[in-house]
């Protein structure tokens, strides 16, 4: 292949403008992309060589070598891993998928260092090396390859890069910087060192660089032709936890995680018995921006016998904690497992049983501790990811009663953090069931009709807020005994907290109200199952409740929001006989109106939508018409 140029995706011209003329407070993260993505071959050559060992070539093991030549002011990073084709070279260094580099320009806050993060998080970190060179060149030779089709890319980051072929003995592949005037700091055997060891010194692999000595003659370091190991070359999670500092565990995590945060928690332990693994786990302090993303993978990085198998292995790790970060390293699992395998192991349920429970545990100790800084933490994490735990509680049976505990709900007495436990402590004497509403807001909640006779009588309701309560509700039907029971599914049942005489008068007011409830179901044909006397109103006219054990409003409007279909039920209209619009409705002339618009008034307070919102405002200018 001779000489081509070729023009970059267009795409990838965002990149490097972003890269070139944003990031330049942040430059050193270019070493750590590309220390990675040098790693990241050595991985691919050993799990592709599972199934080809002469993939080895003559080079059994693998490593990654950084050198520079100061004259010629270039950085190298050398690594003899999977190395690429030509096709391959353009495909990786030319183009990124679209939808990466879109959702990676969205996310972009202004903010250099947080900004810096994403860079490896949308696959982007080649381009990285721009930050300080003004010229890179990569040659490479793809493992199984004959050695007359090795690759030369070359670009200077503007809107063009060149292909050429070149013979190249070893596989593997060197990414050459050539470096601006003004960046002659990376040309330091001591400042390589100290990023090396601040972004990759977990990484298993070694890291090679050449020697310095002191020269006296010269009165100056000089460097040798001696290579050495210049990170620990060893697994972070496979070290013993005395040996592994806080901060150790905290790099890591941002490394795996591209976070620019600390994590919220983590735990580290060697699990023996049926089936042996080192799992090394992480709960962090702020949700991705790609929680609710469907077709974002979850999951761990999963190794065996420390060798990389594949990120976001979902199988490890129930959907409802795909904000866990981390690994897991097997020694039981075969090499060549596959996804597919993953779903069928008992060695990976196991693996998931055992990994799951070590996430509660650490959620629980920072939900029961004693110390309030553990308790604003797990507050905090209740903000960022209460949502998606909910989601457990339908999905993992074994673990319901773990997870109920740490639910955390806001109610008439708080507006968050309660959990069902103090809720149960709070119970008034006789009480017996834990009462709820579900809502689109809290607003809407709290100032729901449906409250009033709890307000009044000073008992607690939780009110529940997230899209996936109603899910949540389905599952959950009782906790230490107490059946949850929603204020506005079925007639309001107060039991031991109502007394024999409001009981008496409430059935003698609706004896009384008969008439005007039969011409109340007569004018709401079609729109109203039924009109009944309520004692649970005290301020308002009237509400809309439906029947215990259908489905609520609620969750039919979440339904149709969604595309789905919802079942058409009519609701029951409770009305507040001591009211006065109530009170009048039997002698006034424009009762069907009245009805009409009680009826309305008590969909729209409970966050539904009027079919005939103009039918509504005419009824209500009929009325408003003779005072005008």
């Amino acid at each position: 292949m001779s000489k081509q140029t070729h023009a970059f995706q267009a795409e990838v011209k965002q990149i490097l403008h972003l890269v070139t003329h944003s990031l330049y407070s942040n430059k050193e993260i270019f070493l750590r992309e590309l220390v990675s993505n040098a790693s990241d071959a050595c991985d691919k050559l050993r799990y592709e060589a599972l199934d080809h060992p002469e993939l080895y070539e003559d080079a059994p093991n693998l490593e990654v070598r950084v050198f520079f030549d100061a004259e010629a002011k270039t950085l190298t990073i050398r690594d003899n891993g999977i190395g690429m084709s030509a096709e391959e070279a353009a495909a990786h260094l030319g183009t990124i998928a679209k939808s990466g580099t879109r959702d990676f320009m969205a996310k972009l806050s202004g903010d250099q260092k947080k900004d810096a993060n994403l860079i490896g998080q949308f696959g982007v970190g080649f381009y990285s090396g721009f930050i300080v060179a003004d010229r890179i060149t990569v040659e490479s030779r793809r493992a199984g390859l004959p050695a007359d089709q090795a690759v030369r890319w070359s670009s200077e980051g503007t809107g063009e890069y060149e292909l050429e072929a070149i013979a190249r003995a070893e596989r593997g592949t060197d990414v050459i910087l050539h470096l601006r005037d003004e960046e002659a700091e990376f040309l330091s055997t001591w400042r390589l060192k100290a990023i090396i060891s601040k972004y990759s010194d977990h990484i298993s692999l070694p890291i090679l660089m050449k020697k310095e000595t002191w020269d006296a003659e010269a009165a100056k370091q000089v460097v040798t032709d001696e290579w050495e190991t210049v990170n620990k070359a060893a697994a972070l999670w496979a070290r013993s936890k005395s040996e592994v500092t806080d901060a150790e565990y905290q790099d890591f995590y941002k490394q795996i995680s591209y976070d620019s945060e600390p994590p919220l928690a983590y735990t580290h332990n060697r699990v023996e018995g049926r089936s042996e693994y080192t799992q090394l786990l992480y709960i962090p302090k702020k949700a991705p921006m790609d929680l609710w993303n469907r077709d974002k993978r979850g999951g761990v990085k999963l190794y065996v016998k420390r060798v990389f198998i594949m990120d976001d292995a979902e199988a490890l790790m129930p959907a409802y904690l795909r904000f866990v970060k981390g690994v897991i390293d097997s020694a039981d699992l075969p090499l060549n497992v596959s996804r597919e395998l993953l779903q069928e192991s008992r060695d990976v349920k196991a693996i998931r049983e055992g990994s799951t429970k070590r996430v509660l545990g650490m959620l629980e100790s920072l939900a029961d501790s004693d110390s309030a800084e553990d308790k604003a933490k797990y507050a905090d994490f209740w903000k960022e990811f209460g949502a998606v735990l909910k989601e457990g509680v339908g999905e993992d049976f074994a673990n319901r009663e773990r997870l109920s505990k740490l639910l955390r709900f806001a109610s008439t007495h708080a507006d968050e953090g309660v959990s069902l436990a103090d809720y149960v402590a709070r119970m008034k004497e006789g009480q017996q069931a834990i009462y709820v509403i579900t809502a689109d807001s809290l607003a809407a909640a709290k100032n729901s009709p449906q409250l009033e006779i709890f307000r009044k009588k000073g008992i607690e309701v939780l009110l529940l807020t997230d899209r996936v309560d109603e899910w949540l509700l389905s599952h959950l039907h009782e906790f230490e005994g107490h059946m949850l029971q929603s204020v506005a599914k079925g007639a309001v049942d107060l039991g031991q907290l109502q007394d024999e005489e409001e009981k008496k008068k409430a059935e003698e007011v609706a004896e009384a109200f008969k008439p005007v409830l039969e011409r109340l179901k007569e004018a709401l044909k079609g729109r109203a199952k039924d009109v009944r006397v309520t004692t649970r109103l005290v301020d308002s006219p009237a509400c809309v409740v439906v029947e215990e054990g259908d489905m609520s409003a609620h969750l039919a409007r979440l339904l149709k929001q969604a595309g789905q279909a919802a079942p058409d039920a009519q609701p029951i209209l409770e009305v507040n006989p001591e009211h006065a619009l109530v009170r009048r409705l039997a002698d006034d002339p424009r009762f069907d109106d009245l009805a009409q618009i009680l009826f309305d008034q008590a969909l729209l307070a409970e966050g539904g939508q009027l079919d005939d919102p103009a039918g509504y405002v005419q009824r209500v200018t009929r009325l408003l018409a003779p005072a005008a």
